[in-house]
């Protein structure tokens, strides 16, 4: 126990001599000699915010080198901000659109007189997306400020104007702003105008204590009262001091403890335009109304605001407001349309609730997709299924081979309105914690989660068409699927070393293609013999695809091209690299013992033989994620429900 103690007292005293060593005060002439040294003390709220963007690092993905992700983004190349990694999936598109906002601000573009407004479906992460940047600006290193003055100002503003340029060149850095009327005041009637005597000291951020950021919530129309933007007059000084006094203002509005920082209006448009007036000269002239009959204050702030998609068609609709939709840069937050990125979502939620349950394989991967499915625009030239696997980044199979589809133009036909509404991550979340919490047996699988969204669906408040359409795709499409992914389950578990026998399958086709697209030989990989390809074997495989007659010379011609590309690349030839093919290698190994999991998985009295194959195949199935629990509801429901004749 003392030892512990130990532990913890050095723990506090490491963090209070860390924090005292970052603290520093003293005069402005003694800040002039660190801002000489270390320009980046200067820095303005979006170089700030933009540096803890990219600061932990950026990652450039070429996406002609990633096949999967080729298929959904083109040939563009994606950048990853590992500021945001952890936490947010599936909206790469957002967030570059976010990074490239900060950084033409950070360069004094147009951006640093905008407002940074995210627009997006409930529960798509426009909230959490703020709510990240506010707690990276906390944990930011202190700032720089006048000691004393309520808007935090950078001590450069005590510089006058008339020597700004010749401080400019012997600091290397860019000096803009005034002083607020507060600190006017003190350097005149306490300083007697010696600003290089103003004491300088370091601040930390706190969205709690409001210091350098600022929160506006939806205010009662009846009640909005400008003051909580742009402070207001203290009352209780006037009897001291005359209305123009700078010592009659409390600067304690939104603004003015965003200033340096940044300033979040949440759900802005259900505010009444007279008190966004503000906003205005915020954004495009950097200064806020003083309270009472003051002049102008300095304002160096990232505003930024989100609201729903109703009320931003609502706002802009109105042609009066043209003034502040001019100074907005409007970024889309949808819904995600990746499945792989969606599961992500729900695993990340997971680790942080408390429930100690086992959650069966594919439980997950059923409820994201019925989300994404939801999300998705119908489509004339692909079913809804077969557009998640697209947007997914996976090779479609059709008979014949490859299904060639453009995703630009499917993305064209749903005009830019897909993720914009459906299913949210909220209500997945919320069905998904109800299985949980009335799981009997402390273990959910794809069928009970199934079933627990059905109920949700039809107890949800949406219109007999949609909810008609949501019903479809829970009872029928995903269902469906869900039995080819369990027979393609009970499938690996049933032949031992399914991997090697399917890479084997895999090694022997290219050995027998190859030679047969080149007229040659080929030499056996045992016994060292040159054989003859065998065309029975090629078709074999071929034809569990659909591949039949003369398209399989064709296809026989594809696969080697494709191999000799891989190896070119320095890629390693595996039997999932080419689709089309490990589409066909486990449609062989399905149908080989599809027959033996029918008879063993529907029998109830078993010989030895079939026992001993049964209880091989479970213990597999545990291998791969399965408890008991959940190994036996699934077991029944395949033997129910799977190779129906």
């Amino acid at each position: 126990m003392a030892a512990k103690d130990d532990k913890i007292l050095d723990l506090i005293q490491k963090d209070r001599s860390e924090r005292k060593h970052r603290h520093f005060e003293g005069t402005f002439l003694e800040y002039l000699a660190l801002v000489k040294k270390k320009p980046d003390n200067t820095q303005l709220a979006h170089q700030r915010i933009y540096a803890l963007i990219t600061n932990p690092g950026v990652a450039a993905v070429k996406t002609e080198e990633n096949p999967r992700l080729r298929r959904i983004h083109g040939n563009q190349v994606l950048k990853k901000y590992h500021f945001f990694e952890n936490d947010f999936y599936g909206i790469d598109q957002t967030i570059m659109k976010i990074a490239r906002y900060f950084h033409a601000a950070a360069m004094h573009g147009e951006e640093s007189r905008q407002v940074l407004y995210l627009v997006g479906p409930v529960g798509a992460g426009k909230s959490s997306l703020m709510e990240h940047l506010k707690r990276a600006l906390e944990g930011a290193p202190p700032i720089y400020i006048i000691k004393g003055c309520p808007m935090r100002e950078e001590p450069l503003h005590l510089i006058p104007k008339h020597l700004r340029r010749e401080f400019s060149e012997l600091l290397n850095v860019h000096i803009e702003g005034d002083l607020c009327p507060i600190c006017r005041y003190r350097l005149k009637t306490e300083f007697n105008g010696e600003y290089e005597n103003m004491p300088v000291e370091t601040v930390e951020f706190s969205i709690r204590s409001r210091k350098g950021i600022g929160v506006v919530a939806p205010v009662d129309p009846n009640n909005q009262d400008t003051s909580v933007l742009i402070g207001s007059v203290d009352i209780s000084k006037m009897d001291l001091y005359p209305e123009d006094d700078p010592r009659v203002l409390s600067l304690n509005g939104a603004f003015n403890v965003g200033n340096r920082g940044m300033v979040e209006f949440i759900e802005v448009f259900k505010n009444e335009i007279e008190y966004l007036h503000t906003m205005i000269t915020a954004t495009q002239e950097k200064s806020i109304p003083s309270p009472g009959k003051g002049a102008m204050i300095y304002f160096d702030g990232v505003i930024l605001a989100h609201s729903n998609e109703a009320e931003w068609n609502k706002f802009k609709s109105d042609h009066t407001n043209e003034a502040i939709l001019d100074r907005i840069v409007k970024i889309e937050v949808p819904y995600c349309l990746e499945l792989n990125e969606e599961i992500k979502i729900y695993q990340k939620l997971l680790r942080q609730n408390n429930f100690d349950a086992h959650i069966a394989p594919h439980t997950v991967e059923l409820a994201s997709m019925f989300a994404i499915l939801t999300r998705l625009m119908s489509s004339a030239k692909v079913d809804p299924l077969t557009k998640l696997k697209i947007y997914n980044g996976e090779e479609i199979m059709e008979k014949g081979g490859s299904m060639k589809v453009d995703i630009t133009e499917i993305r064209e036909e749903a005009t830019n309105r897909e993720g914009m509404s459906g299913i949210s991550t909220r209500f997945i979340m919320k069905a998904l914690d109800i299985a949980l919490s009335e799981s009997e047996s402390n273990c959910i699988n794809p069928l009970s989660v199934l079933e627990t969204l059905i109920k949700s669906v039809k107890e949800l408040s949406i219109g007999e068409e949609e909810r008609k359409r949501y019903l479809g795709f829970l009872q029928d499409v995903l269902r469906k699927e869900y039995h080819k992914i369990l027979e393609l389950e009970i499938t690996k578990a049933f032949i031992h070393g399914y991997r090697e026998q399917a890479q084997d399958l895999f090694n022997n086709y290219l050995d027998h293609a190859e030679a047969f697209a080149n007229r040659t030989k080929f030499k056996d990989r045992n016994t060292g013999e040159e054989l003859e390809p065998d065309e029975k074997f090629l078709q074999s495989i071929e034809e569990q695809i659909g591949i039949t007659g003369t398209a399989a010379k064709g296809f026989r011609q594809d696969v080697t091209a494709y191999m000799f590309y891989v190896l070119r690349n320095g890629g390693k030839l595996d039997y999932n690299c080419y689709e089309p093919l490990k589409a066909a290698i486990e449609k062989k190994l399905t149908a080989s013992v599809r027959e033996l999991s029918r008879v063993i998985t529907q029998a109830k009295v078993r010989d030895k033989d079939q026992s001993e194959k049964y209880n091989t195949m479970v213990t597999e199935m545990k291998n791969n994620g399965y408890c008991d629990h959940c190994c036996n509801v699934i077991l029944k429901y395949a033997a129910n429900n799977l190779w129906k004749d």
